[in-house]
């Protein structure tokens, strides 16, 4: 019987977030991906003082989980 509430429960739960959530635009699409920069101070609108071999290979990296080796 809590089985059955607990899906009862999430099924309104969804379908008051589907209803809330009808007219807005959805954020990314497979379509419209934001604009990356390519890596490097060189393109960068304001590029650091010093740049190391770590920052680069960190800026590489990004937005990859794990950072890099020679890190």
């Amino acid at each position: 019987m809590g089985l059955i509430k607990l899906a009862a429960a999430g099924a309104i739960g969804y379908a008051l977030y589907k209803y809330a959530t009808q007219n807005q635009p959805e954020t990314v699409t497979a379509g419209d991906r934001a604009t990356v920069r390519d890596s490097g101070p060189e393109h960068m609108t304001t590029p650091p003082k010093s740049w190391s071999k770590t920052d680069e290979a960190i800026d590489e990296s990004f937005p990859a989980s794990d950072p890099p080796s020679t890190y």
